[in-house]
């Protein structure tokens, strides 16, 4: 994993060495081991290097092929390289190092564009052709890895993070009002190509995006997930056998593929302690864990370390534990916003940076359970959204998930900014995509293809990248995801969700781990906001800046300033929160110099 950029001149003109440094630095913590750089015509690549895989010299980047006219950069893990590998060799191709960063160059030149459908992984990556005069960008198919991007007149511009970008200076950093309305009702996701700066885009999963020095540009979406039963019925026991198979392979290939050693983040949920299970099985020795726990609250508990403590006995994995204060986390909390490349609402994020940065000091690479709620119907709002009888998919989707109907979101905003309702029409466009047998179906693959990417798979990469950590998803292997998607819904929702898989755990977990009601990774003092915390908001969304923003209307923070605990979300966040961390994101990364 690593962080990467680069800048394409539209206008005849070289990029500046200055420009690509500076845009550099702001991913200087995503690639601790190494830095590059690269010109070529209208073409200037950047890298910042984590080394993973193939530690050698040989695999820095950007990588470039001379004869070929090809340069990349790269971040990621692709699988099944050493497959590809062989194939591209069998070809005629020949190699001069033993990492997955030139089998991607190696397949482009073999296969040109098409080359993305065979790369199993996570990843993002440009590479510019000189022969052609473009510039291919290709994204995972479940976004895992980030990729954005910025054009204007004379120049197109692409990084890990919006930062980055920015830091190129002359970047529009206005509101797009679409992504905002996005953003708040549909929990902080705002589905690619949008961000909430109308000048900053990013490309979504499974995309690509070809760039000519003359400036045309092409669009492509390689794979896509369809939700249909197999023609043959399959029963229950076979079911559970090849996700258990798929499952296992997904885990293999997460733990094979690296130089380095791996751990797990185990929350002592279901998801990451089944990884911890199937790691065992595959004869990992001296396997490291790492859990987290904050202050508890009277409404909530900040930990759940009773789940995690009982696997780890029952593994005798080298378990970290680590509690952070309250304190701590008001204090650090600018830190990881610093890291956030959008604005990211769920209270975990800073939970997840505050153990990347423990977690980082023992291993580079660790194995983590995002996922599984979302690909086996995990999620109490599923069986609501199934049982609820309104008449159409949106409906039955919109009355259990938006944070604000459309009705509040005219009331949350300044009147500049009210307009349609644009976050209905996307829900229903994206539930209405054919191929999909059932509502729960249609819901399940909106979540696997585009909610997710956008809040825990995000929130996941920035938050272990902020601290030169890898952090592996096998529960959104693609082959895992497909095969999922094509099981009957009913196998995911019984059992309170998650049957499937609660099948496969037992007898290899504690029951106590398996039966447990579904926990959260807690951090109630961002979810029951009082005292400092709430302090700490309104200093926020009183300042100066924050009004002479004007995104919000002032009634409306008012209502929420003076009774927090009375505002919350159909999925149990903080509406105050919500408005908090947007407007100190953006004070953050828009309004100083960067």
């Amino acid at each position: 994993m690593c962080g990467i950029a680069g800048e394409l001149r539209l206008d005849g003109g070289a990029p500046d060495p200055a420009v690509l440094a500076r845009m550099n630095a702001q991913l200087a913590r995503r690639g601790p081991d190494g830095e590059g750089r690269h010109f070529d015509g209208p073409v200037g690549l950047a890298h910042r290097r984590l080394a993973i895989i193939d530690l050698s010299e040989r695999s820095r980047q950007p990588m470039v092929c001379d004869q070929a006219g090809l340069a990349l950069v790269f971040n990621g893990t692709i699988y099944n390289y050493p497959q590809l590998r062989a194939e591209l060799i069998g070809r005629g191709h020949r190699f001069h190092s033993d990492g997955d960063t030139e089998v991607i160059l190696r397949a482009y030149a073999e296969w040109g564009e098409d080359c993305v459908a065979r790369l199993h992984g996570a990843f993002a990556f440009a590479i510019w052709d000189r022969q052609a005069g473009r510039l291919f960008l290709a994204r995972d198919r479940l976004g895992i890895k980030p990729l954005y991007y910025s054009r204007d007149g004379g120049r197109f511009l692409f990084a890990s993070s919006p930062r980055a970008i920015l830091a190129a200076g002359g970047v529009d950093t206005g509101i797009d009002p679409v992504a905002l309305h996005h953003h708040l009702t549909l929990h902080a996701v705002v589905p690619a190509p949008r961000t909430l700066l109308a000048g900053v885009r990013k490309l979504a999963p499974a995309g690509t995006l070809t760039v000519t020095a003359a400036g045309e540009t092409r669009e492509r979406q390689y794979w896509r997930l369809r939700a249909r039963r197999p023609e043959r019925a399959l029963s229950e026991e076979e079911w559970t056998e090849a996700i258990h198979d798929a499952l296992c392979a997904a885990v293999r290939k997460r733990l094979v593929i690296a130089d380095v050693k791996v751990g797990v983040l185990l929350s002592g949920g279901l998801d990451s302690s089944l990884l911890v299970a199937l790691l065992a099985e595959q004869g990992v020795d001296d396997l490291m864990t790492f859990s987290v726990g904050f202050e508890d609250q009277p409404e909530e508990r900040g930990h759940e370390f009773e789940y995690s403590d009982a696997v780890s006995r029952h593994f005798a994995t080298r378990h970290h534990q680590f509690h952070i204060a309250n304190d701590q986390v008001l204090a650090r909390l600018p830190e990881a916003v610093d890291q956030m490349a959008e604005p990211m609402v769920s209270q975990d994020a800073v939970a997840f940076y505050l153990l990347s940065e423990q977690v980082s000091r023992s291993v580079k690479v660790v194995q983590s359970g995002q996922g599984a709620d979302e690909v086996f119907g995990g999620y109490y709002w599923y069986p609501r959204m199934l049982d609820d009888p309104a008449s159409t998919a949106l409906a039955r989707f919109a009355g259990h998930y938006f944070d604000r109907d459309h009705d509040e979101y005219l009331e949350t905003v300044d009147p500049a900014l009210r307009g349609a309702d644009h976050t209905s029409a996307l829900m229903a466009e994206r539930l209405g995509e054919p191929d999909a047998d059932s509502f729960i179906d249609q819901v399940l693959r909106a979540d696997a293809t585009m909610l997710i990417t956008d809040d825990p798979v995000k929130r996941v990469d920035n938050m272990t990248m902020a601290w030169g950590l890898e952090a592996r998803v096998p529960f959104l292997d693609h082959e895992l995801v497909e095969l999922a998607a094509t099981m009957p819904p009913e196998l995911k929702l019984a059992s309170g969700g998650k049957h499937v898989l609660k099948r496969i755990a037992r007898g290899r977990l504690p029951d106590a781990v398996i039966d447990r009601h579904k926990g959260y990774f807690p951090m109630p003092a961002l979810k029951y906001v009082r005292g400092e915390f709430l302090d700490f908001m309104r200093d926020i969304l009183d300042s100066r800046s924050c009004r002479t923003r004007g995104l919000f209307h002032r009634a409306y923070v008012e209502k929420l300033l003076a009774a927090p605990d009375r505002h919350h979300t159909r999925i149990q966040g903080s509406k105050l929160w919500h408005l908090a961390l947007l407007e100190f994101w953006l004070q953050r990364h828009i309004d100083p110099a960067v």
